[in-house]
């Protein structure tokens, strides 16, 4: 089994990487929407605070990312208490189960320390039957909308129970 490890992007030389990553690699994000607006989703996690992680394999080399804000544009933002994750993404070459869950309960970590409390998790899906299974083992799907990329769907977690799921299984501890 591959050995992985996470860093939250403080520096600019994170942030670089985060971002050339994600470009790399952006034909397999599946993101159902135009170019420009895919990129304000994967560069707004930088943009509006500097909330994403990079996902590092043993060789040091980046095998997955995380970006996400706090709030949503429904109240402008100030509902710092909502997370939307704006882009999940791993390799295939790094796609299993485990890498999933270490890459939650990281994600878990890093929120329960910031000092800005969390009471829920927001996402974008494009609606596809193997994601809307997966999804729903952990969120609640809240909205459904089209655009002219396909459908995508809005899914919600209470985080707190979230958390208390992800983190019920043997985990490093990060924070």
């Amino acid at each position: 089994m591959m050995s992985y490890y996470f860093s939250a992007c403080s520096t600019v030389n994170y942030q670089e990487t985060y971002i050339s990553f994600l470009l790399e690699h952006y034909e397999h994000l599946n993101l159902p929407y135009s170019f420009q607006t895919s990129l304000g989703y994967i560069s707004s996690p930088i943009l509006m605070g500097k909330d994403s992680i990079i996902i590092w394999n043993a060789q040091d080399e980046p095998a997955g990312a995380i970006g996400f804000i706090h709030g949503t544009g429904d109240h402008s933002y100030e509902d710092r208490n909502i997370i939307q994750i704006q882009v999940l993404f791993l390799k295939k070459s790094s796609r299993s189960g485990r890498t999933f869950l270490r890459s939650m309960q990281f994600l878990g970590q890093y929120l329960a320390q910031i000092n800005e409390p969390v009471t829920e998790l927001r996402f974008w899906i494009p609606a596809q039957s193997a994601l809307q299974k997966l999804c729903a083992k952990w969120a609640v799907k809240s909205q459904s909308q089209a655009t002219e990329y396909g459908d995508i769907e809005e899914y919600r977690m209470d985080y707190a129970l979230w958390h208390a799921a992800v983190m019920r299984y043997p985990h490093e501890l990060y924070y």
